[in-house]
């Protein structure tokens, strides 16, 4: 007999969607089935002809957990993942206090977040012109990649230089690592700030002509040539433009192993919504033009990206609208920048494109589930719904319309520039392991289920 049967769903793979059950037995799928086969279960879920995703991975998150868990901790923020749909994330260094640069951070951070998940969690290891010498540790102890910055960075962590990322790469590449980047040109950016506050460009539009496009260009490219250079594998972080992902894709096509992540902030936002409604829309890279976020589009659905993630960065309400700091005036560059998108990021994507767009739900499983699993080195427990795979899943109600509201979040700061959105299409069930851990927008699962996964 097997622990749990989930029955009339339309199975949602990378390749196709068809009608048929899924059974589980400790943990795993033991078996996909076609429409009919019922075989006895413990548990039955009755899908009643929704979508079965595979559970989404989120390649991007920062919960500031130990350290700044007054932004956002383990409890929270895997707790929204859950009703959201992500069944993994993979968790960011930074925003940590303190940031995880070593073995030893490694396993405090494990000791302190582990009681707290709801649903499973893969580290980013910190990659800083100092801990050269501990990459191959946190390689070691479960690291899925290395994040580093191109770009400005808050206080507490520190760019590289591209002399520095050559050898940060060479060292990765030895043991089959992956370096992770926030790809914007530093020079530039400090370079345009200057002149914006020089010119008394202090409104949002000076922040977004601050952040270019081609400061994010140039940082990828070199990023890229970078990694050809060295062979190391490397992962460029939230895309914002679809001119950029060209460039990404053009990699892929020569052969190199570069992977890339978007957000679904950036395949649902633009820049008019920053310059309209200003503090809670700031990111980095900045949003795009309505344009250029339906060219972003054709790159999630040609498979250049493996990951549509949150890029989750919580604040406190001051940090996003206090006027007054001390004796300064604040100005949009002060504004904490950062999207909460945890818990949306799913059904935003579904809505923009599966219903807005019209692709295939199969898209998404691809973009969301099987490739990211594929780029850090946990497919085949993780991203897809195979035999031997984890059970882990998401059952979407298409039909469904929702509105988002600071009420539903269940973030520490229950503030978020998806509130207000409206759609149709919502994960109504998420399981992990063979276990529901969210139901109907409510957590129903044990907080410490959620566990660390793993470089298989």
């Amino acid at each position: 007999m097997y622990d749990l049967l989930v029955k009339n769903g339309k199975i949602v793979t990378a390749e196709c969607v068809f009608p048929g059950n899924i059974a589980v037995k400790e943990g795993k799928i033991a078996a996909v089935l076609l429409a009919g086969e019922e075989p006895e279960a413990k548990k039955v879920i009755d899908a009643k002809g929704n979508y079965v995703f595979p559970g989404a991975i989120d390649t991007h998150a920062h919960l500031n957990d130990p350290g700044y868990e007054w932004r956002e901790d383990y409890e929270h923020g895997t707790a929204a993942a859950a009703v959201g749909g992500y069944t993994t994330i993979i968790d960011m260094p930074l925003q940590n206090e303190p940031a995880m640069t070593n073995a030893k951070i490694f396993d405090k951070k494990l000791e302190k977040v582990s009681p707290n998940a709801y649903v499973d969690y893969c580290f980013w290891g910190g990659l800083i012109p100092d801990n050269f010498q501990d990459l191959k540790g946190m390689d070691e102890k479960g690291c899925v990649a290395f994040k580093s910055f191109i770009g400005p960075v808050s206080p507490d962590y520190s760019s590289l230089n591209y002399g520095q990322v050559y050898e940060a790469m060479q060292i990765i590449h030895e043991f089959d690592g992956r370096a992770g980047f926030h790809c914007e040109d530093f020079a530039s950016i400090k370079w345009q700030e200057q002149r914006m506050k020089k010119e008394g460009r202090l409104d949002w539009k000076g922040f977004l002509e601050s952040r270019p496009v081609v400061a994010e260009m140039v940082a990828t490219v070199d990023v890229i040539e970078l990694a050809k250079a060295t062979g190391c594998k490397a992962h460029i972080c939230h895309v914002s433009s679809p001119d950029v992902a060209q460039k990404i894709k053009e990699a892929q096509q020569e052969g190199y192993d570069i992977t890339a992540e978007t957000c679904s902030h950036y395949l649902s936002m633009t820049e008019e919504d920053v310059i309209k409604n200003g503090p809670l829309f700031k990111c980095a890279p900045p949003l795009r033009s309505q344009e250029e976020v339906d060219r972003l589009w054709t790159y999630v659905e040609d498979g250049t990206f493996s990951g549509i993630a949150s890029d989750h960065s919580p604040c406190s309400y001051d940090e996003k609208f206090k006027e007054i700091l001390g004796n300064k005036i604040e100005t949009v560059f002060d504004v904490w920048g950062g999207i909460s998108g945890i818990q949306s990021g799913f059904q935003v994507s579904f809505h923009e494109g599966c219903i807005k767009r019209g692709i295939s739900p199969s898209v998404l499983a691809n973009a969301m589930a099987k490739k990211p699993a594929e780029a850090f080195g946990i497919y085949g427990k993780k991203g897809d719904i195979r035999t031997g795979f984890d059970a882990d899943f998401i059952i979407v109600d298409a039909d469904k319309e929702w509105e988002i509201t600071e009420e539903s979040l269940l973030y520490v700061n229950k503030i978020s520039a998806f509130v207000g959105m409206k759609g149709k299409g919502l994960p109504v069930c998420t399981i992990v392991r063979g276990e529901v851990v969210a139901e109907d927008g409510k957590v129903v699962g044990e907080k410490g289920f959620g566990s660390l996964v793993k470089k298989l």
